[in-house]
């Protein structure tokens, strides 16, 4: 039995592929200047993103803030820069820990079968019949603001999901020719899971992970818009919706107007990364 046999398109290939829409560039350019942006925010950004200057409060553009400035005088620019930082943190931590814990659990499910399969499905199914938005709610009202908490309750909401296509994934690979060789020459499930399924599926993984990345982003715009996300002095989008409802009452928009835009297009643009991605996996597996 050869590699070659127990391994499909890599991700290489699958992205190069997937390269050709022109919208799917645009997005996947757009993605990669929003995380370059987060990366390189303190070196981009002109003023200290929580700087009180009342003198410039309701600000429009100038030279001094090209972005304006929020009923605080904050520099608006500034605080788009960091904020893209935490924007972006709080979903890779619903992403990694969902994407974990669900590949975890579908794979168990997948491979032991039985009385554990139908425990964990039925646990798994327990979580996605309670809406995401409204656990992250309760459990904020328990631990109080901060990242952490809604991180933790969304990771959960989204396990279901993960694992259900990865427990779909791993019993089509169970059922192939090579791990039942593996098996006869006396590999572990633990090793055969590893060292092949779990890169056999990892593309498909990894395009669902995508996708649930902008709902996540979203989610956690939601919640700090409500004022239970982030701390009120921490650069967040969301955040800084919520903070913006005042200068819209007096007729300057723009403090809440550019974070509402750059949510709403990096969510656009992960998922149809993400769908691209899924959608070429699919064509490459059938």
């Amino acid at each position: 039995m050869t590699a070659v046999l127990t391994r499909r398109p890599g991700l290489s290939r699958i992205t190069a592929r997937s390269g050709r829409s022109p919208l799917h560039l645009a997005c996947l350019g757009f993605v990669g200047l929003v995380v370059l942006a987060a990366l390189l925010a303190p070196l981009l950004a002109p003023h200290d993103p929580n700087a009180v200057d009342l003198g410039a409060a309701l600000a429009g553009p100038s030279a001094d803030h090209p972005l304006g400035a929020d009923t605080a005088g904050r520099d608006t620019l500034s605080r788009l820069l960091l904020g893209a930082r935490t924007s972006l943190l709080g979903p890779l931590g619903v992403v990694a820990l969902s994407t974990l814990a669900g590949v975890a659990v579908g794979t168990a499910a997948a491979w032991r079968g039985g009385w554990l399969d139908s425990v964990l499905s039925r646990s798994t199914e327990l979580v996605f019949a309670f809406p995401g938005m409204l656990l992250a709610i309760l459990v904020v009202s328990v631990y109080g603001e901060g990242l952490l908490a809604p991180v933790a309750a969304l990771g959960l909401a989204y396990l279901p999901y993960v694992s259900r296509l990865t427990r779909t994934l791993v019993l089509a690979e169970r059922a192939r020719p090579y791990v039942s060789a593996y098996q006869v020459q006396g590999h572990s499930a633990l090793q055969i899971c590893l060292r092949h399924i779990l890169p056999n599926i990892a593309p498909v993984v990894l395009a669902q992970s995508t996708i649930n990345f902008g709902y996540a982003l979203m989610d956690l715009a939601g919640l700090s818009f409500l004022g239970l996300g982030v701390p009120p002095l921490t650069p967040d989008w969301g955040r800084m919706v919520f903070d913006g409802q005042t200068a819209i009452q007096h007729g300057y928009p723009l403090s809440a107007i550019l974070p509402c835009v750059l949510v709403v297009l990096t969510v656009v643009a992960f998922n149809v990364v993400g769908e691209r991605w899924a959608d070429r996996v699919a064509r490459r597996a059938r």
